[in-house]
């Protein structure tokens, strides 16, 4: 993959940066996406997680908000939330 230089990012780093995960509305889904969130940043604040379930409930949006401090770890958080066996989509 080719690496963008700072200069070229679209994102200034670092910062806050929201993700939208969706996956099925059971158990253990929030704590799951939080837990994936806390080890990319330690300082990820679970207070902050706002979730909206899906008109019929059967899906949960999760929206967490990371402080991001690169694009490799942005890319590598966002391999890890997509092929997490609870996560359905990761916007």
């Amino acid at each position: 993959m080719k690496t963008i230089p700072p200069e070229e990012s679209l994102i200034e780093y670092p910062s806050k940066f929201p993700l939208k995960v969706m996956g099925e509305n059971v158990d253990g889904f929030v704590h799951a996406v939080t837990q994936v969130a806390k080890n990319f940043d330690p300082g990820f604040d679970a207070s902050t997680v706002e979730m909206r379930p899906s008109s019929g409930g059967k899906y949960l949006g999760v929206t967490i908000t990371i402080t991001a401090t690169s694009r490799e770890q942005l890319d590598e958080l966002y391999r890890t939330l997509t092929t997490h066996p609870m996560v359905k989509v990761v916007l």
